[in-house]
């Protein structure tokens, strides 16, 4: 590994900024804030913060709506501000990467103010027009994926909220915008970016309808827009005009690809982007109604998914983004593991080792170090999310969903559970703001908070200081290639790191019960050592026959 390959040692933290930390008593997180807590993140050893969306927007989608590139938004905080935080992480050692979202910008950016002002303006070809819909295309938030401007007689393209409209990036102006903006931000020192539905910004021509999918009232956009006839073309020439200029890293959000689209991405040789986000196993609980479901992870599933993806990134020389959560998903010891008292710390510290154990980059969602749960909110007026707030209308409009079985499946999904805010303390509003924040505080941090955890050898975040300690110190575990064992237990999750001299073996219990479980006999050590369980009472070495108690997780060093 050389040194440019400094992210695959690394472990990032993601940050949901509006969420984490608030200076000055308005309610919003705040860049501020998070530098106030750097700290903190140092002391749990994260290498890099990755950033959701600073730039200033409408905020009509969190963030994801940019109507100014290169101004912060003033509710987070100022250029300088900025400027403070990127200085003062990379002096505790940490990087920082930011959350580019050039697939559409905001209706309020300038240059689609111009762009509906006629046909003739030369940003009206920095979007998506058509004189008439030309498909059946739903917006991810609702309704059609196309709104009419009267002053230029033509439909947008808008795959997100309306006021999101989709780049046209076949206009080569609108590639060296983007890049402009991509070198204005890495001359300023950040180590890279998580590019937003990167793999959506090439559409097919022939604007195909899609298919009607999880019971909804329009075709999906993924059919014309998802790893597009050029998206591989306008990657590569982003990364020869701007990204191999600079040390970073860069990991690409990737709806609706699979292994094997992903690996042109990824592979070193495509030189593309060095990662990407995939979506297959957070796919696996979804039901005719999509990911709002009450369905559960079937553990074989997950198997197959997770070694396609260890087997098909190992094999192009790809890498891998490991991850349970983010602020798109629900929190990962609720919908992985068991967040009942008895066994919400145990279970928390299980998924993390079988993630962190895996070969690739694993990124902790804010709080999933203290092991947070899902909020459960219990009336719409609760929820902020514009995703929740339509599904909430289509379900008990539409589809003839009660309400309380409707607010029972956002309390499973909605991407709010992510975004409540940080759990720092038991005092009010959970040490995040001394004024009202923009979205409730889940009504257990008075248990889950990140003082009790530090004050306690035995959390969840000290288990997690352990998992990235090993990932910066053990190199089998970066390097080492990945077996599955035993891929029909649906119970048990067993898999080796392989390594020339030595090799892991990890085997994983996702239940309540107690389990004696034999390991295959194919699996021998000469000399063993106990590297990392989540009780404390482990055999010290490894044996193939194991007990693994409800929700235990071994990790043996074998040679």
């Amino acid at each position: 590994m050389n040194r440019a390959d400094w992210w695959k040692k690394s472990v990032v933290y993601q940050v949901y900024p509006k969420s984490f930390k608030d200076s000055n008593g308005d309610g919003i997180g705040d860049l501020n804030g998070l530098k106030e807590k750097l700290p903190y993140l140092e002391k749990l050893g994260i290498d890099v913060i990755w950033l959701n969306p600073i730039f200033q927007s409408p905020q009509v989608d969190n963030g994801y709506d940019i109507s100014d590139y290169r101004q912060i938004e003033p509710t987070l905080g100022t250029m300088e501000d900025f400027d403070e935080l990127l200085a003062e992480a990379h002096k505790h050692g940490i990087k920082i990467i930011l959350d580019l979202v050039v697939n559409h910008t905001s209706d309020q950016h300038q240059w689609f103010q111009e762009a509906k002002k006629s046909k003739d303006n030369p940003y009206h070809d920095y979007y998506i027009w058509k004189d008439e819909v030309p498909n059946n295309w739903g917006s991810s938030f609702g309704g059609s994926a196309w709104e009419y401007v009267e002053a230029v007689d033509q439909y947008y393209l808008h795959c997100f909220a309306k006021e999101q409209p989709d780049l046209n990036w076949d206009n080569p102006k609108v590639r060296e915008d983007v890049y402009d903006i991509l070198r204005f931000w890495l001359d300023k020192g950040i180590d890279g970016f998580r590019m937003d539905v990167i793999t959506l910004i090439s559409k097919d021509p022939t604007f195909p309808d899609g298919p009607i999918i999880q019971n909804k009232a329009y075709g999906s956009y993924y059919a014309g827009c998802a790893s597009g006839p050029r998206v591989h073309e306008y990657l590569k020439e982003m990364n020869r005009e701007v990204l191999s200029k600079y040390d970073i890293m860069t990991v690409g959000e990737a709806p609706h690809t699979s292994a094997d689209e992903a690996v042109p991405y990824t592979a070193a040789d495509e030189k593309e982007l060095q990662m990407v986000f995939h979506f297959d196993h957070m796919h696996l609980d979804y039901d005719e109604n999509g990911k709002y479901a009450k369905t559960r992870v079937k553990l074989t599933d997950l198997k197959r998914v997770m070694t396609e993806w260890q087997e098909k990134m190992h094999a192009c020389n790809g890498w891998n983004s490991l991850y349970w959560s983010n602020h798109d998903q629900a929190r990962a010891v609720t919908r992985f593991g068991n967040e009942s008292p008895a066994y919400r710390v145990i279970s928390a510290k299980m998924l993390g080792t079988v993630l962190h154990m895996m070969q690739g980059t694993p990124y902790i969602f804010e709080g999933e170090e203290l092991g947070m749960t899902n909020a459960f909110f219990d009336k719409i007026e609760d929820y902020r999310d514009l995703e929740a707030i339509d599904i909430f209308k289509d379900f008990t409009g539409r589809k003839g969903f009660s309400e309380k079985d409707t607010l029972e499946l956002l309390r499973l999904k909605s991407r709010d559970n992510a975004r409540t805010p940080m759990q720092w303390d038991d005092t009010r509003h959970a040490g995040f703001t001394e004024g009202t924040p923009w979205i409730d505080v889940n009504p257990n941090y008075t248990e889950i908070n990140a003082e009790k955890c530090l004050e306690d050898s035995d959390s969840v975040f000290y288990y997690y200081q352990k998992l990235v300690k090993l990932r910066h110190e053990v190199p089998v575990i970066t390097d080492g290639e990945y077996e599955l064992l035993d891929a029909e237990n649906e119970k048990i999750y067993t898999y080796l790191r392989k390594g020339e001299n030595e090799s892991l073996v990890v085997a994983a219990n996702f239940t309540d019960e107690e389990i004696d479980y034999q390991v295959d006999e194919k699996v021998k050590a000469q000399e063993s050592s106990l590297l990392i369980s989540n009780y404390g009472d482990a055999p010290d070495t490894f044996n193939n026959h194991l007990t693994l108690k409800p929700y235990q997780v071994y990790v043996y060093m074998i040679r």
